[in-house]
């Protein structure tokens, strides 16, 4: 998985998470396209480990593919009901107050 933490200080982080082969491809389904970037979601890969304390720490998410999405899950963070699919893809943002 591709992990990419954007900060800012107007508002809070965002954590970006994607599967590997989802990096740098453009996915389709309905009327929805997405590109599915390394400037978004980071050029090298980050460790489950990694992952878990971004997300853990994270003020929003920004989840896109079936093992990022399983791993959100199983930490808790949200259920398969919160995402959409963009063609097979599953996809969630998640927006912590």
């Amino acid at each position: 998985m591709f992990m990419k933490i954007h900060r800012s200080r107007e508002s809070p982080d965002v954590v970006a998470v994607c599967d590997r082969e989802l990096i740098n491809t453009t996915i389709s389904g309905g009327t929805m396209t997405v590109t599915v970037t390394d400037a978004f979601y980071g050029k090298s890969p980050a460790t489950e480990e990694e992952i878990r304390e971004a997300l853990r720490n994270a003020g929003n998410i920004n989840l896109m593919g079936e093992r990022t999405i399983g791993l959100a899950i199983e930490m808790g963070l949200i259920t398969r009901d919160h995402c959409i699919m963009i063609g097979k893809i599953p996809h969630v943002q998640v927006y912590c107050l």
